[in-house]
């Protein structure tokens, strides 16, 4: 099982444990740590987390500002290609095509998600889903993140 898959199942169990994990993700990757996540479910194929909307991430106009929301998607495709990727191969962010479609003006829910089939293929190029949600279940931002999976040498 993939280290972050186990971390996640084991810490979540816990009481406090998606907020320890989410403090030990960005620990990892420390530039996550300027939105603090919140982690709220990760499988094969799915992550979740959650962007507090506070001053330290507002634009000009007391939104959650797109390179927030972009990190946020980022950190979300991080977790679930973790949590996804066979053992034999290995993955790195090959570009983002993203859209904003509303004002972020809450907390956001940052989703990615794949099919099972994408990670089976020869295809090095794999699409990633991702999108962001208002409180209100609007989509403020959505798109595709590509990586690039080859085998391990």
């Amino acid at each position: 099982m993939p280290a972050v898959l186990d971390l996640w199942q084991k810490a979540s169990r816990l009481p406090q444990g998606k907020r320890i994990f989410s403090i030990a993700f960005t620990r990892k990757a420390p530039y996550f740590a300027t939105i603090r996540p919140r982690f709220v479910e990760i499988r094969p194929n799915h992550a979740e987390l959650v962007i507090p909307k506070r001053r330290a991430v507002h634009n000009h106009i007391g939104t959650v500002h797109a390179i927030a929301l972009c990190n946020g998607l980022e950190a979300a495709m991080g977790a679930l290609a973790e949590a996804t990727i066979p053992p034999d191969k290995r993955w790195i962010p090959k570009g983002m095509d993203i859209a904003y479609t509303a004002k972020a003006d809450s907390d956001v829910t940052c989703i990615a998600e794949t099919d099972p089939a994408q990670w089976t293929g020869d295809d090095p190029d794999l699409p990633v889903r991702v999108r962001g949600v208002r409180r209100d279940g609007e989509v403020v931002i959505e798109g595709v993140i590509r990586l690039w999976v080859t085998p391990k040498r």
